[in-house]
């Protein structure tokens, strides 16, 4: 499909990622006299709708859906009523092409959604405190699981054409004046990382962004990471001026107070789209199976080779994985972050999966019986 035709790209709309595809699709709403737009910001029922009469503000209340999944959402294409509308709303969204989905706090088995249609995730690590290696992997098994419709498609065929491809950003890299050490430090991130781009950047040398702004200026991009982690900082750079609030981060552990409290999209002037994110404290996996499996490919691989095809990589016997350990092949903090993504995956799914409860269910019975005999056959020994 041709993304680029002469009447998409000269669309009003097409500097906020306007591509024959989403003509296509609105195509039926046309016809009804509704209006194309992009959503740039939600607030309260509420959202500020880019059209191409300019960015208006539009009610929600016909799309309010049961699945909180569904909810209008930063980056969403929308039919809106046209100019002249008291009040306009937003009469539906356009299908998603990819979705960035965490699971909530609460004990309900629901997922929220950060961001929609989205190209790059830019994960924002800041090099001013020590790095964490673990929850570098857990934004990275969600940023990978970011597929929906035709997105899913053609991830079927090639796993890095999923539709949202992630970028490891190191911020703050002038506090690490030293070349070998940062690049030391790029290194541990990319063994982290396997195949995923990691750039170090300062918003005050300029360095890195060449590189970055490559990246961002081709379809829609989300920045996320902790708070502290220099995402305004990164945006106001990329934006070219100080759109997005900045605050100091706390010297005692790096950490900064929420300076974005919305989800903003915001047009780069180098072409692109940047969707710029509140710090998340909590980053709970959802349906990121997929993701967690392209995050460490080195230990799905090493599996292939275990003689049993449901081994747990803990002390059955011809474990491959268990192997590699041994042998030094494999570090154990990437086997643990494994196993506990993996676990933290299987417990989100099973809320809504009662087949999944139950096959959980018969393998710790399974695994307690195991342990069970296991001590019998000790005691055996010893008596």
């Amino acid at each position: 499909m041709n993304l680029s035709s002469p009447s998409a790209s000269s669309h009003p709309l097409a500097r906020f990622g306007w591509d024959e595809g989403w003509e296509a699709e609105f195509s039926p709403y046309a016809v009804q006299g509704l209006v194309p737009g992009r959503v740039v910001r939600v607030d309260r029922g509420l959202c500020d709708v880019a059209t191409p009469d300019g960015v208006v503000r539009a009610d929600t209340e016909f799309v309010v859906p049961r699945d909180p999944m569904k909810v209008v959402c930063t980056g969403d294409w929308a039919a809106v009523d046209p100019e002249g509308s008291t009040p306009r709303y937003v009469r539906t969204l356009l299908p998603r092409r990819t979705a960035f989905v965490r699971s909530t706090s609460s004990k309900r088995s629901e997922g929220q959604v950060l961001a929609t249609n989205i190209d790059h995730v830019v994960i924002c690590v800041s090099l001013a405190v020590e790095l964490d290696y673990a929850r570098i992997e857990r934004f990275l098994a969600l940023a990978m699981s970011c597929s929906t419709g035709e997105a899913l498609l053609r991830k079927a065929a090639d796993p890095w054409e999923s539709g949202a491809q992630p970028v490891v950003v190191l911020t703050k890299a002038d506090l690490v004046p030293d070349p070998a050490t940062l690049a030391h430090l790029v290194q541990d991130v990319e063994t982290a990382a396997p195949g995923v781009p990691v750039l170090p950047v300062s918003a005050l040398s300029a360095e890195g962004f060449d590189v970055l702004s490559a990246v961002v200026s081709g379809g829609t991009t989300v920045l996320l990471g902790q708070s502290g982690a220099g995402k305004s900082t990164l945006a106001n750079a990329l934006l070219g001026e100080d759109v997005m609030d900045v605050r100091a981060t706390r010297d005692v552990d790096g950490k900064g107070r929420h300076t974005t409290t919305t989800r903003n999209l915001l047009p780069l002037p180098g072409g692109g789209v940047l969707i710029d994110t509140p710090g998340l404290r909590g980053v709970g996996l959802w349906d990121a199976g997929d993701g967690v499996g392209q995050v460490f490919a080195e230990i799905e691989e090493l599996a292939a080779g275990c003689r049993f095809h449901d081994c747990a990589h803990e002390s059955e016997p011809g474990c491959a994985v268990r192997a590699a350990l041994d042998a030094g092949r494999l570090p154990g903090r990437r086997l643990e972050s494994y196993r506990k993504l993996l676990r933290e995956n299987q417990r989100i799914a099973a809320r809504t999966d009662a087949r999944l409860r139950a096959e959980m269910r018969r393998e710790w019975k399974r695994r307690g019986a195991q342990g069970r005999a296991a001590m019998e056959a000790k005691r055996g020994r010893l008596r």
